[in-house]
C-alpha cells in the first residue's frame, strides 16, 4: 500500500452493500458472507474458487469452512478497516460463486439442480424476491 486507502464508515459500508452485495453484511468490522453448500464437495469447490480469486487479487480473506457452508470475512488489514479492495473482491467472489449459466440463455446449461448427485451450492434468491 503506497498511499493511505479510504476506510469506509459503517454507514457507508451498509449503503454499498445494496444491490449485487445484498447477501453480504457488516459484523465486527468485517464484510461477511455465508455460502451454503450441499455437501463437503460443494464446500471445497467454493473454497478453491475463493482461494483462486483472492490469490489473483493479492487480497486474502479469512474463511470458516464446514461441511455445508463457507463463511468469508474481508477486511484490509493494512488500512485497519473496509476499503475498496474488500468491495471489489466481494463483488468478484459473488459474481463467480453465484454464477448460474443456465439462467443466461447461452450455450452453457449449468449444473442440474433437480438431481442431488450434481447439486453443490444453494443459490440465493434476491432478498426482495417473493418467498414461495
Amino acid at each position: 500500500m503506497s498511499q493511505s486507502e479510504h476506510v469506509y464508515s459503517d454507514d457507508e459500508i451498509r449503503a454499498r452493500l445494496a444491490g449485487p452485495l445484498e447477501h453480504w453484511y457488516l459484523e465486527d468490522g468485517w464484510l461477511r458472507r455465508k455460502y451454503k453448500t450441499e455437501s463437503w464437495k460443494g464446500t471445497l469447490m467454493v473454497v478453491a474458487t475463493i482461494g483462486h480469486l483472492a490469490e489473483a487479487a493479492w487480497h486474502h480473506p479469512d474463511l470458516t469452512v464446514s461441511y455445508a457452508f463457507v463463511i468469508v470475512k474481508l477486511k484490509t488489514h493494512t488500512a485497519k478497516g473496509i476499503t475498496d479492495k474488500d468491495f471489489a473482491l466481494a463483488r468478484k467472489i459473488e459474481e463467480v460463486v453465484q454464477w448460474q449459466p443456465g439462467r443466461e440463455g447461452g450455450p452453457l446449461e449449468g449444473t442440474p439442480s433437480d438431481d442431488q448427485r450434481f447439486r453443490y451450492i444453494k443459490y440465493d434468491a434476491p432478498k426482495d424476491a417473493s418467498q414461495s
